[in-house]
């Protein structure tokens, strides 16, 4: 399949839902909506929820099914969206620069950009159980919430971040290194991919496969972030270049240099595939977004 072509047909179907579900700026709450609208339409490629279609279609194709997988996708980049603003914060990674545009705290302020990332984490969760999703079983749409959680808390994102702090400046080892970033990029990737089958009505050997297949895809996309932050200029990546070694953090291209961490998110996409080996050709999108993921370029 073509994937660039996939992307986009699929981007633009998330970008529509994304405007239908998010709050308009109108009312008292207006300044601190449209500070949550600025991250949310500042662009991105979308990949996560794009796995959780994908995720939904491997299991059952249908337009109904994806029509169902929608919300639960679109959480997804509510929840991404919120990690981006409070990563770019002074506090945290002190980013003036987030998809091309001025980050949300350089706009509004930082108490501002603070609560534009709580309220679009606390959306993603009414979006999920809420009327948009109310043909989603409620036997399964706990599933999702407690998962989505799970990858998005204190042992998933939150507490990955929280050890990128901690060690930083420190001279950690992979053990160390992978964990952070299992946690911090790879559970909510994970996630999007196992929520879709969710949705869909995986078995319990579609969901491990599933989860194999985003474990390792997780892996892989953050190996190639951390490559194209020493590699890619500024304007390519439409984020500040060579953030990892101002903050001096411990990277894969810094443990094992680049030609080495090259072929780590190789294999980690074979890895990704191979877990795909019980579906049929219904996986095809899984398939060709490991691909995309390890040989993008921003």
């Amino acid at each position: 399949m073509e994937i660039r072509i996939y992307l986009d047909e699929q981007r633009q179907l998330v970008e529509e839902r994304l405007a239908r579900y998010m709050l308009e700026p109108i009312g008292v709450f207006s300044q601190h909506i449209e500070a949550m609208r600025y991250s949310l339409f500042a662009g991105g490629k979308r990949i996560r929820p794009i796995l959780c279609l994908a995720g939904a279609a491997a299991i059952n194709s249908s337009e109904n099914t994806r029509n169902l997988a929608m919300p639960v996708a679109c959480a997804f980049e509510f929840i991404h969206t919120y990690s981006l603003i409070h990563d770019d914060l002074p506090a945290m990674d002190d980013d003036d620069l987030r998809r091309g545009k001025p980050t949300n705290h350089t706009v509004f302020g930082e108490a501002a950009a603070i609560l534009a990332g709580d309220g679009l984490l606390t959306l993603a969760f009414e979006l999920v159980s809420g009327p948009a999703a109310t043909g989603i079983a409620d036997k399964s749409r706990l599933r999702l919430i407690h998962t989505i959680a799970g990858a998005a808390g204190s042992l998933g994102m939150v507490g990955g971040q929280s050890l990128d702090m901690i060690h930083a400046g420190e001279q950690i080892g992979y053990d160390e290194l992978r964990h952070i970033h299992q946690s911090k990029t790879g559970a909510l990737i994970t996630a999007s991919v196992v929520c879709g089958g969710i949705v869909a009505g995986a078995d319990e050997k579609q969901e491990r496969a599933l989860k194999a297949y985003g474990d390792n895809i997780g892996l892989a996309f953050q190996i190639v972030d951390d490559l194209l932050d020493i590699m890619a200029t500024t304007a390519e990546l439409g984020k500040s270049a060579g953030s990892d070694i101002k903050s001096d953090k411990v990277t894969y291209p810094s443990l094992f240099g680049v030609e080495t961490s090259h072929t780590m998110a190789k294999e980690a996409v074979q890895e990704a595939v191979a877990a795909l080996a019980p579906f049929d050709r219904q996986a095809d999108p899984l398939r060709a977004l490991a691909h995309y993921i390890v040989d993008r370029k921003k």
